[in-house]
């Protein structure tokens, strides 16, 4: 099989759900090539003050709908109100405009016309020589006393039914004597043509209701006509009723509630004079993509289709499609949710992502790459790229120097010849690649679900994605998740059945490429229920830190409990609100979801939170799950010390399935007096409580930078030796004291798995302050944490992997810096944004937020920190190289060390070594029964025993070995011939009994005369922890070794350890002895008493020929040589034998 470089051969047909045509305008307004008249700079004001427009302004939000390119960055006025609407004021009075960087133009020397009536732009043949315009984005300061107030209620209608009604309604301009607003203080309207009481002894009654079947009050319903007639509004039981009405059969209502999507139902006569209706109404929900377009590769002239999809309530019908982020004209292009490219040239290649939106909002997609192919261009390149495998410590290779040969690569090596300790040393390397046929590969996410107090696992909790069930947790809590195809944002919700804990929400990381990525899930406990009495009004503060006060408090008022049938209950109530405290920093790992949200323009955007906080409601008798009407969360505006954030705080709540935090209410500011002299300002949101979700106090983020990290096999930062599939995790800290606030919180978390390049974590940043915001950093591989590059007692660069004197000013600080006591795998960061003047701070670690490909795409030289896993003495060689990181480098040759690249095998033997110190193991796996391999190398494993802390002069070491089975053509097995060799003066003492019967049972028996050694024809069965063997079959050949080492460590076919238990599940034992120090030597000896040497001397020569080891066992001194024709792997791979 080849790793397929470009899937050009397979053309795959889309199949896409069209959706219906759009009727919103797909022009870009705003923008145009032709020249204009300069417009009349007006002073740009760098902090206006609020009370230039009289009584009192106030600033727009943040507006960018151009980006810099052609002839600058323009951000009209006219085009901003053709996308936003009545979000800019009819007057602005001034406009402020700062770069995506967060600078201001003057700044950036750059020149710009801004224009309170026209907008903003930026020219580019106006700027300085070498210069081009930024991506600028702006907003407008609008007076408050020239704008009307909110329309008030519509009055009566002068005929209460019937047609011909009007009703009217007003609005006032607070400051109008100054400045009088534009537009009329009234306004007229035909009243809805309400039905006569035409039929006596009629009437229509029904009920208005939630998906979940809670009532619904305050809704209007409708009898549909043209025009819909308004009948009614529900009352606090859901409940409406209308009298003297008799519709026809066919006739039909529809009810309108807000943060609720319209529905329609029949009405339906039990020829009794009564009509009823049941209308059930379904939450707004944002749109969240479900297809995402997908990359391609086309020749020129050929056809390119592209799809995607989206879902929500409602729906969404209007999908539009960006090429490199300019806008696609549907007029021309007569697209929906399927784009259809024909005729395909160069200039059609980039990037492309739609977005889909309903009234809900709206959704961006992922960006999909399309390749185009000039006439005569290749497809595929022949030559291998370079791919360095390490050789064993007693080989030098000629090829490229004394540790590694290269062995290439597909896509885009030669053989070479060395010496090896005296002998020949087979490899194959790679002299030819191809195209070969694209393979979807599995990718999995595997893990384990505890308790974030006590590690107590989630036993046979639920597992959703969406919707859908898709399985259990085990006994242990551990889960296995199959990502479905064409997933960019995995959302899985992990329930537990006995509702001890609060269900949590994570968006998991994982490995498009394929194999199974490790993660460790915790789940918050669920508070105690107190008794509340449903009568009065009640506060529940929300915030447990210790030494702390609250960050705030729920406050319920008298009756506004509910029963899900909207009749209020007056008992008692179990109440239980489970508050999640940022400022320790050990919830963040209980925290649900990545605190992200979809903007207006569909883009995923990161939050920072001060709080989470779930909510559980119950009658004490029933147990019945209770609802609430209005209710207050109250916020101690002390607690928030970054005063933009006063302003733009927002009461959010996680929707389960899409993993997204959607808007729940605002905040308004009151200020009162607690004491004498004590004036305290609160944030007051109100919210209802209809559904069991979870709620965060958030706000938006815009300072943002990406961070690079890599992962390393072992502390020599080889750039060949990184590894893939490491969850790196960064979660924001607060600011350090004194500066908003403080610096024991966090405000966000992040985790992104490692490619072939590293990792870029996205993480808050100031340009102004370095100390402004900080990261923590952690990297795990299958459960195991990796280690931080050491900041003490002196701080290497070089190891790092960061320059001076950006390390400085970055603050790199391991987290046993201080206290070697602690952890040596987390380190702590300032996240300070680099200065573009400064060149020492242009090549990383730290990236502008909008330099995210720069990031991805740095070189392995350029700055970035650094993690590597902790392996003393540990070797792996494999004659046919294959790089587990990456499943497509497999190849099919009968000396794969893996046979089937969809389903790995790991084999380890425990050895148990008696002895003084710690000694080096040898495996040696060569084919034994297989006509094809028998006597040819496999691969070998040196690995170091490790010391049993229970045990005396004991240690264990856990072998890998590779495992008999078919082999890559699945038409024979083969049981491998395993040898097993510790370094030094060794003797085995012990084989485990079941195993020895086992191979005894199963012939043919391989000769097993070296004492030093032990030689097996390898067993075909999974055998477990009671013969000392232990197998472990999964998706990814990485995580199946490490859950076969943890279970060889434990002695155990079910267990996990990292502490060595050597006698537990051993399969067979070594005794070492070390010669004393007080010893002679055999010449001291020989010179002394020459005829006892001499003697001794035969004694041992006689020995030794006895237990002389067989030709096909290897030990750490001598050498082998193999011969025979290469074979050739399928699909174009050939792979040439080398002999080192």
């Amino acid at each position: 099989m080849l790793r397929p470089p470009l899937a050009l051969l397979a053309l795959a047909a889309c199949h896409c759900v069209a959706a219906p045509d759009s009727s919103e305008n797909d022009s870009e307004p705003g923008k145009s090539s032709a020249p204009e008249k300069p417009w009349k700079a007006a002073p740009e004001p760098a902090e206006p003050d609020l009370a230039t427009a009289g009584g009192g302004a106030e600033w727009t939000s943040w507006f960018n709908i151009d980006h810099p390119g052609g002839g600058g960055d323009y951000e009209s006025l006219d085009a901003i109100r053709f996308y936003y609407g009545a979000r800019v004021c009819a007057r602005p009075v001034a406009v402020q405009a700062r770069t995506t960087e967060w600078e201001l133009p003057r700044d950036v020397g750059q020149v710009v016309h801004v224009s309170p009536k026209k907008g903003f732009r930026c020219v580019n043949t106006e700027q300085p020589p070498g210069k081009t315009c930024s991506n600028y984005h702006i907003r407008f300061l609008c007076p408050l006393e020239a704008a009307w107030g909110e329309w008030g209620a519509w009055g009566p209608c002068s005929r209460s039914c019937g047609a011909a009604a009007k009703r009217q309604r007003r609005r006032s301009c607070p400051g109008g004597k100054k400045s009088p607003c534009a537009g009329r203080a009234t306004e007229v309207q035909p009243c809805p043509p309400a039905p006569c009481p035409a039929c006596p002894g009629h009437a229509l009654q029904g009920t208005v209701v939630s998906a979940a079947g809670a009532a619904l009050p305050g809704a209007r319903i409708f009898l549909e006509g043209r025009p819909p007639a308004l009948l009614a509004r529900s009352d606090a039981r859901g409940r409406f009723h209308v009298p003297g009405l008799c519709p026809g059969a066919a006739a039909n209502l529809s009810a309108h509630l807000e943060k609720f999507a319209p529905a329609l139902a029949p009405i339906v006569s039990n020829g009794s004079g009564l009509s009823v209706a049941r209308l059930v109404l379904q939450r707004l929900e944002k749109p969240y993509m479900v297809t995402q377009p997908q990359g391609q590769v086309r020749r020129a002239g050929q056809a390119a289709a592209f799809c995607c999809g989206a879902a929500g309530t409602p729906a969404p019908t209007k999908y539009f499609w960006y090429h490199n982020g300019t806008l696609l004209d549907r007029k021309v292009l007569k697209y929906d949710s399927r784009l259809v490219l024909r005729a395909l040239t160069v200039a059609h290649a980039g990037t492309y992502h739609c977005k889909a939106s309903s009234e809900a909002g709206a959704i961006r997609s992922a960006p999909a790459q399309l390749v185009v192919l000039a006439p005569g261009q290749q497809s595929c390149k022949v030559e291998p790229e370079p791919n360095l495998i390490e050789l064993p410590a007693e080989c030098r290779g000629a090829a490229a120097g004394p540790r590694y040969y290269d062995v290439g690569q597909c896509p885009a090596a030669p053989c070479g010849e060395g010496e090896c300790g005296g002998a020949a040393l087979p490899v194959k390397v790679v002299a030819e690649c191809g195209c070969g046929p694209c393979a979807r590969p599995r990718v999995l996410v595997q893990g384990r679900v505890t308790a974030a107090d006590t590690g107590e696992p989630l036993r046979f909790g639920h597992i959703f994605l969406g919707k859908e069930k898709v399985g259990f947790t085990g006994y242990q809590g551990s889960f296995t998740i199959e990502v479905p195809p064409g997933t960019q944002r995995l959302v899985a919700r992990f329930v537990d059945r006995q509702q001890r804990l609060v269900d949590t929400v994570r968006v998991l990381p994982f490995d498009r490429r394929g194999g199974a990525v490790y993660q460790e899930v915790k789940m918050l406990r669920r508070k105690e229920p107190v008794d509340l009495d449903a009568g009065r009004a009640n506060a529940i503060p929300l915030g447990e830190a210790r030494g702390q006060e609250p960050v705030g408090e729920l406050l319920i008022p008298a009756g506004a409990f509910l029963r899900p049938s909207g009749e209020v209950f007056t008992g008692t109530v179990k109440a239980s609100v489970t508050f999640l405290d940022p400022r320790d920093v050990a919830t963040a790992g209980a925290a649900s979801s990545d605190l992200s949200f979809a903007n207006a323009e569909g883009e995923i955007v990161p939050l920072r939170t001060y709080g989470m906080f779930a909510v559980d409601f119950r009658e004490g008798e029933s147990n019945e799950v209770l609802q609430t009407g209005p209710v207050q969360v109250r916020m101690d505006a002390r607690q928030i010390r970054v005063p933009e954030h006063l302003q733009n705080m927002k009461l959010w709540s996680l929707n389960p399935e899409t993993g997204l935090w959607e808007e729940e209410g605002v905040f308004r500011q009151v200020k009162e007096r607690r004491r004498k002299r004590e004036d305290r300002t609160f944030l007051i949101g109100n919210m209802e409580i209809r559904e069991r979700r979870l709620f965060n106090l958030d706000v938006p983020e815009n300072r943002r930078c990406f961070v690079k990290v890599r992962a390393y096999s072992n502390e020599k930062f080889n750039a060949h030796e990184q590894l893939e599939g490491v969850v790196i995790s960064l979660i924001n800290l607060e600011p350090q004291p004194g500066y908003p606030t403080n610096p024991r919180a966090w405000g966000r978390f992040d985790s992104v798995v490692t490619g072939p390049n590293g990792a870029c974590l996205p993480a808050f940043c100031d340009g102004e302050r370095p100390d402004a915001y900080t990261a923590y950093v952690t990297a795990t591989l299958g459960g195991e944490e990796l280690e931080a590059v050491a900041s003490s007692p002196k701080l290497n660069p070089g190891a790092v992997g960061v320059s001076q004197p950006y390390l400085n000013k970055l603050g790199y600080r391991r987290l046993d810096h201080d206290e070697p006591s602690l952890k040596k795998t987390a380190f702590q960061i300032n996240v300070a944004k680099p200065d573009p003047n400064n060149i020492d701070e242009t090549n990383g670690p730290v990236y502008p937020y909008r330099s995210l490909r720069e990031c991805e795409e740095a070189p392995a030289s350029a700055n970035h920190f650094r993690f590597y896993r902790v392996e003393v003495d540990k070797y792996e060689y494999n004659v046919v190289p294959f790089k587990e990181s990456d499943l497509t480098s497999w190849t099919g040759d009968y000396l794969s060390w893996w046979p089937n690249p969809q389903e790995f095998r790991a084999c380890f033997i425990k050895v148990r070594i008696e002895g003084p110190q710690e000694y080096m193991v040898r495996s040696r796996s060569a084919g034994g029964s297989h006509p094809r391999t028998r006597g040819q190398l496999y691969g070998l494993r040196d690995t170091r025993s490790v010391r049993d802390m229970q045990l005396e002069n004991s240690s264990g070491a856990c072998v890998e070995f590779k495992c008999s089975g078919m082999l890559f053509d699945q038409s024979l097995v083969d049981r491998t011939l395993v040898s097993i060799i510790p370094q030094g003066s060794c003797r085995r003492t012990a084989v485990n009994g079941l195993l020895r019967d086992y191979l005894a049972r199963h012939p043919p028996l391989a000769e097993d005369n070296n004492t030093a050694a032990f030689t097996m024809l390898a067993p075909a069965d999974p055998l477990g922890h009671n013969y000392g063997i232990y197998t472990v079959t999964d998706q990814s050949p990485r995580l199946a070794k490490e859950i076969a080492i943890g279970r060889c460590f434990d002695g155990t076919s079910d267990g996990f350890s990292r502490e060595m238990k050597s006698g537990a599940g051993t399969a067979v034992t070594f005794t070492c002895r070390e010669r004393p120090a007080t010893r002679e030597s055999f010449f001291q000896r020989l010179l002394a008493a020459p005829a006892e040497a001499l003697a001794e001397m035969r004694r041992e020569m006689g020995a030794a020929e006895q237990r002389r080891a067989p030709p096909d066992v290897l030990d750490f001194s001598s050498g082998w040589r193999a011969a025979g024709p290469a074979p050739r792997g399928p699909g174009g791979q050939r792979r040439v034998r080398a002999q080192l």
